[in-house]
């Protein structure tokens, strides 16, 4: 098993970044590493609640994932349970975003751990690279505030 760790600087206050991983259309805006659709964001968030998330790719495939909620704590930390809907990822693995306000915005650190091997850990490095530049990007137009 293996882990990466990825952080972002957001020009958006925690409680708004917060909204934007735990939203329909906060999700819409930003998941997916390419600039490909959301097809679907359901989220049931309490502990204990599932999401589902399914998204198509620039090169027309669709991916799903979902899970299980595990912690929330409001604005400063989402964990969950995170697996792939059919093939891709070989059983289930642990998601964490953590929010610290800085000067300017937020600190967002996502932690993604229990990942099968390092071609798994490579693959979602790259996808949540892409995902986290766009929710960079998402706040750069001035249209969540600081």
């Amino acid at each position: 098993m293996t882990s990466l760790t990825l952080t972002r600087r957001l020009k958006a206050r925690p409680s708004i970044v917060f909204d934007a991983l735990t939203t329909p259309a906060g999700v819409a805006a930003w998941w997916g590493p390419d600039a490909g659709p959301v097809l679907l964001a359901e989220i049931d968030l309490r502990v204990g609640g599932r999401f589902r998330v399914r998204f198509r790719m620039l090169d027309g495939s669709e991916h799903e994932s979902s899970g299980e909620y595990l912690e929330i704590v409001r604005p400063e930390l989402l964990a969950m349970s995170w697996r792939w809907a059919g093939n891709e990822d070989p059983g289930e693995s642990h998601l964490e975003f953590r929010l610290r306000p800085i000067a300017g915005g937020t600190e967002l650190t996502l932690t993604h751990s229990r990942l099968h091997d390092e071609d798994t850990r490579r693959s979602h490095e790259q996808g949540w690279s892409g995902a986290l530049d766009k929710l960079v990007r998402h706040f750069e137009g001035g249209r969540a505030g600081a």
